[in-house]
């Protein structure tokens, strides 16, 4: 689940997937223009919870986790909308 923090105008965001270890994993959103392997996670203790951190202006974002080619949404993020696709993203507000 994404967690923001103050940084003159734009925020620190913490987004956190929970899966296996050895698995490769992107976060992807309209922030970085939907790339799967611009944003990679890190499983920093091998133990298969991966964490990254973007620095946003206050706004509303969509994004889902992109895991060894499968997209996911986060199970911790109660924010969902549907997209164009027929499935449907996740969404924060970073104030």
């Amino acid at each position: 689940m994404a967690k923001c923090k103050g940084n003159k105008g734009r925020r620190r965001v913490s987004f956190v997937y929970h899966g296996k270890p050895g698995e490769k994993v992107f976060l992807a959103g309209d922030f970085n223009d939907w790339d799967t392997e611009k944003k990679p996670m890190l499983d920093k203790d091998g133990e298969g919870t991966y964490s990254c951190i973007c620095l946003l202006s206050p706004g509303q974002y969509e994004y889902k986790f992109f895991v060894d080619g499968i997209w996911f949404l986060d199970a911790c993020c109660p924010n969902i909308n549907a997209n164009e696709f027929g499935s449907h993203n996740n969404f924060i507000e970073v104030e």
